[in-house]
């Protein structure tokens, strides 16, 4: 009984030195295993940092190479015409796609707006006053700006506007938003511009929205005279082709479809707000906040008049 009684006393020793051992065993390994997450967390942190870096210059490098990597590949399987083409085949995502009206020689980039129904071919914006927009002829004629942000400044050419606009009947739409957060819009059926030889002419159609009519200046029939745009020839500060006797481009340091000088200027100066200037040069809608206030963004975006979204 006593030799049992010592076996057993053997035994449970070697099986507790077993399990001791086997504990120290597992501490040890918890030990190495915590030691490898922290250094596998410090790699991620520094890879993490690599990736920024790299965003960062790609960013700059995205930027210094303009439009080109900015614009989503659709193949070549086909050309479109304008952005409701591009709607209505299927693609929602709004970006930058490249197109080109049945007159234009050659195709270029345009921001698409696939919201607010869908198919809207952005001509023009202003978001943060990142554009000098007091340009010449030619560069309104050509277009100029940032094709590459979402929110980048840019106007799209009176080239291209007399493009697009001769190949069916198109809709006008402006949005607006002040500093107050405040938004409005205003609509234009049958946009128009002419060509080269007519100095870009503005042709507009039926006012709707909430903005009020300020492009027709139908605002107050006393002034319709002077303050509307409708049939107004485009002027740069050195190509007037106003009606005043100065020149509304030079004074307002823009390129507009100027009368005597304006009711509407979404090409003007940059200001926070209400401004003070020897001319009112900033971002006017005069029907919504006059003309001494500039507001906070603009786009404006075209489409044709019959335009039915393609819902499959």
């Amino acid at each position: 009984m006593a030799k049992m009684f010592s076996f057993i006393l053997v035994v449970s020793a070697l099986i507790m030195d077993r399990e001791s051992s086997a504990l120290e065993d597992c501490a040890q390994e918890q030990v190495r295993l915590r030691a490898q997450v922290r250094l596998l967390e410090t790699r991620v942190k520094q890879q993490q940092v690599k990736m920024k870096q790299l965003l960062q210059e790609n960013e700059v490098q995205f930027l210094d190479k303009g439009e080109e990597n900015s614009v989503i590949d659709l193949g070549s399987k086909r050309q479109y015409a304008d952005c409701s083409e591009i709607f209505n085949d299927g693609y929602k995502l709004s970006g930058f796609y490249k197109i080109k009206p049945l007159q234009s020689p050659a195709e270029f980039s345009v921001y698409c707006d696939m919201s607010d129904g869908g198919g809207w071919t952005v001509i023009q914006r202003r978001s943060d006053g990142s554009e000098n927009f007091n340009r010449g002829w030619n560069d309104y004629e050509n277009g100029f700006g940032n094709f590459v942000q979402k929110h980048g400044e840019y106007w799209l050419g009176n080239k291209n506007l007399h493009f697009l606009t001769t190949q069916e009947d198109y809709t006008l739409k402006i949005d607006l938003a002040d500093f107050e957060k405040n938004s409005r819009y205003a609509q234009y059926k049958n946009f128009k511009v002419g060509d080269e030889k007519n100095f870009y002419e503005l042709n507009i159609g039926e006012y709707s929205g909430t903005a009020g009519d300020s492009l027709a200046g139908s605002f107050h029939p006393e002034v319709q005279w002077w303050a509307s745009h409708q049939r107004m020839k485009f002027s740069t500060w050195d190509r007037d082709h106003d009606n005043y006797d100065g020149n509304c481009a030079e004074e307002d340091q823009s390129g507009w479809w100027f009368n005597r000088c304006h009711s509407a200027n979404l090409n003007g100066l940059y200001y926070s707000g209400p401004y003070t200037a020897k001319t009112d040069n900033g971002i006017v809608w005069y029907t919504w906040h006059g003309w001494w206030y500039s507001l906070k963004s603009v786009v404006m975006k075209i489409r044709p008049n019959d335009f039915i979204p393609n819902v499959i």
